[in-house]
């Protein structure tokens, strides 16, 4: 139900029981949770035994005993005081190794589960909401385990140390204590729904703005192009207006929050002491002047901690919320099923389309219609028609990231369905339009993916994409820096790269959609003369709008509305006169 983890075994997050799921994390490293709670209750004794020092020395004190019983308690916290050091070192060195190593986890699992789910998810989702999800809300977690579990384990151990310390001295108290639990829950539970409900609008606001700033970044070219830089800061103004409005509300409510704890614990400490007092002065209880002091000290020390506590809930809150946020990754259920299927450990490229229909998500009518098509190995086939036609769905098809909702595609007599398709990729390289780099040299972008790739290799797969000129007309040569999305390169060159990336994988199958289209003619020409080398002794499919570079293909599919109107060659199909001839004279002129 989620992804991989550290220790190998899934990462199981409920988004319906955040809190469970938090627990569920943190037993996963149950040697270091056990070292860290007992170097907790050791380090914390100090917190709730040092009020039983004052009140014994008090009570020395009020009845003119010997100094030397005081220097014999003052021993006793010098000793408890000093072991604090080593253990809250120790506390803080194995906790946070679980907290890191959970954040760690998580991430890992978040990006497992990313490459698990079908393109299908991932066209639907924003890049910018997903990448919120992995770093903020992780970091959330994270925050809130690190600020809320030592205010609650102390608490817990205040609690559990001054109900019994006050058993043993006066059992009569006990009832007041444990008034202040039922009142700390009390008050958690009145604002517990509303800060869920708020707490989600605002992460659903925060997703939303930072999907507005990616837009926004991505766009700047087209913005600045038409003058529409206002229009841009004016979208983005209005998600932090959202974002703005809904914080404030949270804001008001956590402050609400905050003042009722105090106020309510701050009562209950003073009405803790006059009772004490009272009880002394007239003799109801045997309560001697120190344990006066040792009662009032322990409750101020069990309110202040659930003051604290109630003060954390924003935080908490805030972990609780991106518990659920990561949640609707780990288990989102549209994935791509590879587990269990056939591993694919060759490829000749032989590709069948045997009544092969499509219908995307939510459409009334199929886009492709019951297409037949056999691909022999080494065949170059070009998929071209109008826009809309059904080309790029073809791709996707074969690619694996569509299913056909009518009849199959076969890859060298299997069925796809039956294989993993991520074996099975790694005999195919894609060429898009655009090709993507990533911020790095030239040699890691061609060789993405793959171990010990020889310099001798790596030369020869740029030489055959005609791309040495860009590696040796600079001074770093392939260890150049491309840029983010390969900024620092033009349009031809990246696309070059990316071909020398398909290169020196030596694929089987090559799937090109509309390599070419983007370039200008002098950069067209030489990414043709790449793409030649590349197609050599390739299954390779075409996709493209210029009809001019598929003209040596050895079949050309013209697809039309979904359907195949003609199949041939370049000179078969002119030879026809029709639709094929007909979008050739267009383009011709």
């Amino acid at each position: 139900m989620a992804g991989q983890a550290l220790s190998g075994s899934p990462m199981v997050v409920d988004g319906q029981h955040p809190v469970q799921s938090v627990l569920r994390l943190l037993r996963r490293r149950p040697g270091r949770l056990t070292l860290a709670l007992g170097a907790f209750m050791l380090k914390e004794i100090p917190l709730w035994f040092l009020p039983v020092i004052t009140a014994k020395i008090i009570d020395i004190v009020a009845r003119g005993g010997p100094a030397g019983a005081v220097l014999v308690w003052f021993a006793v916290a010098t000793v408890l005081l000093a072991q604090n050091y080593p253990n809250h070192l120790l506390y803080t060195h194995h906790f946070m190794r679980v907290v890191r190593d959970t954040g760690a986890g998580l991430r890992n699992a978040l990006a497992a589960r990313l490459q698990s789910l079908s393109i299908g998810f991932h066209t639907r989702a924003s890049s910018s909401i997903v990448q919120n999800k992995v770093v903020r809300d992780i970091e959330n977690i994270e925050l809130m385990l690190q600020q809320v579990t030592h205010p609650l384990l102390s608490a817990v151990m205040v609690l559990t140390g001054a109900t019994a310390m006050t058993a043993l001295m006066v059992p009569e108290f006990l009832p007041v204590y444990l008034l202040t639990v039922p009142l700390a829950l009390l008050v958690r539970h009145t604002v517990a729904r509303r800060a869920r409900v708020r707490n989600e609008r605002f992460r659903r606001e925060m997703e939303g703005f930072a999907a507005r700033v990616g837009e926004m970044a991505s766009l700047i070219p087209v913005t600045r192009a038409h003058g529409l830089e206002q229009t841009a800061v004016t979208r983005v103004a209005d998600g932090a207006e959202g974002v703005r409005r809904e914080a404030l509300r949270l804001d008001m409510l956590n402050g609400h929050t905050a003042s009722m704890s105090w106020v309510t614990m701050q009562f209950l400490g003073v009405a803790c002491l006059m009772l004490a007092a009272v009880f002394s002065l007239t003799g109801t209880l045997p309560i001697t002047p120190g344990e006066v002091v040792l009662l009032s000290s322990y409750f101020a020390l069990l309110t202040q901690g659930l003051i604290q506590l109630l003060g954390l809930l924003p935080v908490a809150a805030r972990g609780v919320e991106s518990v659920r946020s990561i949640a609707e990754v780990l288990q989102e259920p549209d994935l791509e099923q590879n587990e269990g299927k056939r591993v694919v450990r060759s490829v000749t490229g032989r590709i069948t389309l045997s009544g092969v229909s499509y219908r995307h998500p939510g459409a009334t009518t199929d886009s492709l219609h019951d297409i037949d098509l056999d691909i022999r190995p080494g065949e170059t086939v070009a998929f071209v028609g109008p826009s809309g036609a059904g080309k790029s769905t073809v791709l996707n098809l074969v690619l694996g990231f569509l299913r056909p909702t009518g009849g199959r595609i076969l890859l060298d007599g299997t069925d796809m369905q039956d294989l993993d398709l991520r074996t099975a990729r790694r005999f195919v390289s894609v060429v898009p339009q655009e090709s993507v780099l990533f911020e790095g040299t030239i040699r890691d972008n061609v060789t993405y993916g793959l171990d010990r790739v020889s310099d001798d290799r790596l030369r020869q797969a740029l030489r055959d994409a005609h791309a040495l000129d860009i590696v040796d007309g600079r001074p770093d040569g392939w260890d150049t820096v491309v840029g983010e999305r390969g900024a620092r390169l033009s349009g031809g060159q990246r696309q070059r790269i990316a071909i020398a990336r398909a290169l020196v994988r030596d694929p089987r199958v090559l799937l090109l959609d509309e390599a070419t289209s983007a370039l200008d003619p002098e950069s067209e020409a030489r990414v043709k003369a790449a793409l030649s080398r590349l197609m050599s002794g390739r299954t390779t499919l075409v996709v493209a709008h210029r009809l001019s570079t598929i003209r040596r293909a050895d079949r050309i599919v013209v697809l039309d509305e979904g359907r195949v109107a003609e199949i041939g060659t370049h000179a078969e199909l002119l030879s026809r006169r029709g639709r094929y001839a007909a979008l050739y004279a267009a383009q011709a002129g």
